[in-house]
This record gives C-alpha cells, structure tokens and sequence, in this order.
C-alpha cells in the first residue's frame, strides 16, 4: 500500500468521528476498499437508540436503492448466459403490462428511461403507513400507463426495477432473491448481504432512526419491513465492509467480478444526464455517475425510512468508498464525497516525513477545532467540521523540530505569522501556536472552558 494511502486512512476516522459529534448523528459504518480488498472498516456510534448497542461493523444496514445495482448484475449475468437481451420488451417475460409498459426494454427500465410511475399511486410504504407492494399491487400498478414517454428523459422508478425483478423471475424460475444469492452473493463470499429482510436469527442489524424535527427527538423507525416485490428496487440489507467489495467488483478493471469485463463496462458507462440537477450526474444501467474534484466515480446512493447510504468506486485507481448511516438525516453522501476528497488530497500531498510528523493531532480553542495533518512538504491545518475539511487549509513550513511558520492562508487569516509547539516534561506536545494563539487538546481545552466560563 502506498505511504499516501495509508496516512490518508488513518485521518479518515478522525475526521468522521468529529463529524458524528457535530452531527449528532446515531450511528455511522464506513469502508474502504483497496485492489478489491478492505483496507479501512470502521463503526461510529449506536447501533440503537433505544437500545445504547454500541455499533459494530458486522451491523446489517437497510442500503435501499444499491439494490438496483445487484438487479442490474443480475440482469447482465443472464444476459452473459443469453438468456435475455437488453433491448427484449418487458412484455415479452411478464404478461398483464400496459402495452406500453410491455414495450418497455430492459435496458430503458435498468436506464430510468422506460417513463414508468416511481412509486405508484399510494406511496405510503415510503412513510411506514402501508406494506411494501407485493406482486399483486405491482402488477395492478404495471397495469396503468407510463406516466411519460419512454426515452424522453431520466426518471427514477422503483417501480421498473421491481418489473425487472419478475423478469428474472420469470426467466429463472427462481425467486428474485434466491437466484441472486445463488449467482452473485453465494459464489462471491457476500456472506453479510442479504436481498431483503428477514434477517438469519441473531444477525447483528441496525435500527432505523428518524429527523429530530418536529419531534424534537429522533423517532425509532426500525426499517425491518420486508419489501417483497420491490426488492429488486430497495430491499437489500449489507454491512458496509461486503456492500464496498461487491461495487468494487464492477469496476471493469477489477481483477476479480460476478460480470466480464464488457458487461461492467456496459453497466457503468452513461446513458442519461440527470436533469434538473445542481450537481452533474450521470446514470448507465442501474449506477449513478459524477465526480468529486477531478475523480470520477460510479456507484450508487440509498435512502430507506431507517438512513441514508452511498457507495462511490473511484474509476481508475482500484478504491471504494462506503458510508452507511441509521438516520434519515445520514450525510452519507456527503461524507463518502468528504473520504474521497481526503483521499485525493493525500495522493496528490504525499505522507508525512519525519520532519513533520510531529506536527499532528486535533487541537482546540475557543474559536475553532483544528487538525494538524501533515504532509511531505509541510502541515495542513484542516477544519473537521468542514464537508471538505482540506479545501483552502493553511499551510505550516517546518523550519526546525518545533518551529515553523505559515506559509499560506486566506486573506483573514495569519499568512506570514509563527507556528510552535510546545512539549510537557515527557516531551510530548501538549501545546500549538499559530500566530500567537494557543491551541490545546481536548481534555486542556475543557478544562480551561470551565476554568474560564464557570457556571
């Protein structure tokens, strides 16, 4: 492993647990994948509140619309085996459809191209008031018209994927989710995915947790509610260790995959745009596509009522990035976004040496947290409470064992000043300075707060 990526895995940790206590978030799981293996797997938080568990990473995580990556695959699998062509009509397997449901292929329903409802005329699963749809409401849905034209634009529907769920079905004679374990999870060692819930008697699983308004407290919300015929869309139910190994999978580099090489390509190459969009976003066939800085990336996000999940496969460098949270309100995206751009930054910064490595660790004032995070050439001083916490960070010059200087900062800042640390009588550093402000660990600073600030 290179000394970049290395360093780069051990920030990571530091700066999501900041994160989580800024958040107030429950529970967070995160991995990392490197050439296919996990070289990062970390658990943040509660598997409960109501409970206090402690989370783990072998904690099973509802991961929502990833699903629609595993029907993909299973898809491309099927049609390796040809047993099916993408531009086949779905009526073609499945009969009862709007005919122009039936004439919809699979390619557009993988694509969110086929025109199909999102989530039907009661959408009230996605609020916990109803079941998920089994196949008789489905197939009721499937019975009206598409709500558009197909291949007029990219819209989302669970609904297609839950008809491309019967199409396995129908070209299998299995069920979606035991053809799915049997081809892709069994053979691949995904042992911590499952297609839907149940889970196994004893399997370690979150609970779910709402926003904390209006309430003004989270509200439990278990997410272990069976999707049935909709698990093809969201059902899946993965720690986030197997979760970024299967995505690593798909990368058409990988060494190791369910898929050939070409089907990989076919699934993570653009075919829509997401209109409407602050952020450019592409979508190939059951992956989302964009980038974070200059590093592309495919992969897939999830929302369930129980937490947020995404998964990003960075192209061309053999990573994986998952973050799984148990609430609603789980910046997931945002903090894989976040490890990506700390992963960019030591790659393109270098490890520290052994002239700056002293200068590390959290540090805290009245006004602000800092990270000292060094690097080959200097130290950064990043902001963990920032999504980017490296973006625009000032920069120390080492110019002795203890000294230095900062050689870059904003306008506002102290560019040009003094940077010290000072040592206690073991030699460890219990002190920063920068530009004349003393920065202290965590359990100094608390104690000069209610030394300072007594009630």
């Amino acid at each position: 492993m290179a000394s970049w990526l290395k360093a780069a895995l051990d920030y990571v940790p530091a700066w999501i647990e900041h994160q989580m206590a800024l958040t107030e978030q429950p529970g967070c799981a995160i991995a990392i994948t490197h050439k296919g293996k996990v070289v990062l797997e970390r658990a943040f938080g509660i598997a409960s509140e109501r409970t206090g568990e402690k989370l783990t990473p072998r904690h099973r995580f509802r991961i929502a619309s990833h699903s629609k990556t595993f029907t993909a695959a299973a898809i491309m699998l099927l049609r390796e085996d040809g047993r099916l062509s993408l531009d086949d009509p779905a009526g073609l397997y499945v009969e009862g459809l709007h005919p122009d449901v039936a004439a919809a292929t699979l390619e557009q329903l993988l694509s969110h191209s086929s025109g199909l409802i999102r989530d039907g005329g009661d959408a009230g699963q996605w609020q916990n008031e109803r079941p998920f749809l089994d196949e008789a409401d489905l197939r009721r849905d499937l019975a009206a018209a598409p709500v558009i034209a197909a291949s007029t634009r990219f819209k989302y529907s669970n609904h297609a994927f839950g008809l491309l769920g019967l199409v396995i079905e129908a070209v299998t004679g299995e069920t979606y989710g035991d053809f799915v374990t049997r081809a892709i999870l069994k053979p691949h060692r995904l042992t911590e995915i499952t297609p839907d819930m149940p889970l196994p008697a004893g399997t370690p699983f979150v609970t779910g947790h709402g926003r904390k308004l209006p309430l003004g407290r989270r509200p439990i919300v278990p997410g272990d509610n069976p999707t049935h015929a909709l698990a093809a869309a969201t059902g899946f139910v993965a720690s986030a260790g197997h979760l970024a190994r299967f995505f690593a999978s798909l990368d058409p580099a990988a060494a190791s995959s369910p898929l050939t090489p070409s089907s990989r390509r076919d699934m993570t190459r653009r075919q829509w745009s997401l209109p409407h969009m602050a952020d450019a976003t592409d979508y190939g066939l059951g992956v989302s596509r964009s980038k974070v800085g200059d590093w592309s990336w495919f992969g897939h996000g999830g929302a369930f009522q129980s937490g947020l999940s995404t998964t990003m496969v960075i192209e061309g460098r053999d990573l994986a990035v998952c973050v799984l949270t148990n609430a609603i309100d789980g910046p997931a995206a945002e903090w894989a976004a976040g490890i990506v751009h700390i992963l960019q930054t030591f790659e393109q910064r270098g490890a520290a040496t052994a002239r700056t490595r002293d200068w590390s660790g959290r540090w805290w004032s009245l006004w602000h947290t800092a990270d000292l995070v060094p690097v080959a050439d200097g130290v950064l001083v990043a902001d963990p409470a920032l999504l980017r916490p490296l973006d625009h960070a000032a920069e120390i010059a080492v110019t002795g064992r203890d000294k230095g200087f900062v050689r870059l900062a904003g306008g506002y800042d102290i560019h040009g000043e003094g940077a010290a640390l000072r040592r206690d009588g073991k030699g460890a550093v219990a002190e920063v300075v920068l530009g004349g402000s003393r920065l202290l660990r965590e359990a100094a600073m608390k104690r000069f707060l209610k030394r300072r600030f007594p009630d």
